[in-house]
């Protein structure tokens, strides 16, 4: 038995605000160039296509509503242009790809997930996963997601599966995947600089990271997006604190973390870039003699994790059956 070694790439950039043509162009660009010095596995940060929420940290409810509608205008849903354009990248490329999104959900108009899609090699959107819970003052935008998309995909790197920001917090969240044999974990963030000064965003997100790679002896690619001019200027419109607020250090933190809970090679902070490393899931298994938590390490006689996994709909119909001979109502 053998398992897979390869090449994997975070990106840390941020979108093209609130133009999801743009910033899946600048997705494709980003992948094709990751596949040029030798990934074939990209991750990109949480709705990089096409933006996050900041007015709802920045001003009133009231203020940021009509934020809203133009965020859901932006949004894309699963058969439009560009998850087709990004599918066929990932062909071209031969990449698996993670990337976040805000995907505009149905019935009806005004319903808006924060969702990671994946991709595989071969062009094939294999997985959907919609954040469980928005954090914080997100609950103003996203709706939530249900257990039908915690799953780890057979992808050519690897069992791989997803978390968006805080949900990496989520202890049974994280568990779930790794119940399910998850070797290779995407977790993604934003930059979020208008956090309480006391809270280090980029040391956050590594010890998330490093939690996770360390209780599940797998390697974990963080994806984090960053502040642009664009996105200061459009928060400026609302708020002229914005500068200051969304300029702080130490928001954004992206690198490739191994089996032991340590960065591999060099990770990014606040700075724009791509992080590559060399991973060999053959690493996962040694680690495991010491604390397999979803094996040898636990003792399933006394905790149980129940999860469910139906996909959840606003509405359940039973058709009206007519008995013989009875009149059919309009």
């Amino acid at each position: 038995m053998s398992l897979p070694k390869s090449k994997v790439a975070a990106v840390q950039t941020a979108p093209v605000f609130l133009d999801p043509t743009a910033t899946t162009d600048k997705a494709c660009a980003l992948i094709r160039e990751a596949a040029q010095n030798g990934a074939t596995l990209v991750a990109f940060p949480e709705v990089f296509i096409a933006g996050y929420p900041y007015w709802n940290w920045l001003v009133t409810p009231i203020e940021g509503s009509a934020w809203f509608e133009r965020l859901y205008k932006s949004s894309i849903s699963m058969n439009g242009p560009e998850v087709e354009a990004l599918c066929a990248t990932a062909r071209e490329t031969n990449c698996t790809v993670v990337i976040g999104c805000n995907e505009r959900g149905g019935p009806g108009v005004g319903t808006i997930y924060n969702t990671n899609l994946i991709i595989s090699d071969k062009g094939e959107l294999i997985g959907r996963h919609r954040k469980l819970v928005p954090t914080w003052a997100e609950k103003l935008t996203w709706a939530y997601g249900d257990g039908s998309s915690l799953k780890v995909y057979d992808t050519s790197v690897g069992p791989l599966g997803t978390l968006a920001c805080g949900e990496n917090t989520n202890t049974l969240a994280r568990f779930a995947l790794l119940s399910q044999g998850e070797l290779v974990h995407v977790a993604n963030y934003i930059a979020l600089p208008v956090a309480p000064e006391s809270y280090n965003m980029a040391e956050a997100i590594r010890i998330r990271a490093a939690a996770h790679s360390f209780e599940g002896k797998l390697f974990t690619l963080v994806s984090c997006s960053t502040i642009s001019e664009q996105i200061i200027v459009e928060m400026e419109r609302i708020n002229p604190k914005s500068r200051e607020l969304l300029s702080r250090k130490s928001s954004a933190f992206s690198g490739i973390i191994g089996p032991d809970g340590s960065a591999i090679g060099s990770p990014l902070i606040d700075d724009e870039g791509i992080v590559y490393a060399d991973i060999d899931l053959n690493n996962c298994i040694q680690p495991k003699q010491m604390h397999d938590i979803t094996g040898s390490y636990n003792r399933f006689d006394i905790f149980n994790l129940t999860v469910n996994r139906a996909s959840l709909s606003p509405t359940s119909f039973t058709d009206h059956t007519v008995p013989s001979g009875g009149d059919d109502p309009l």
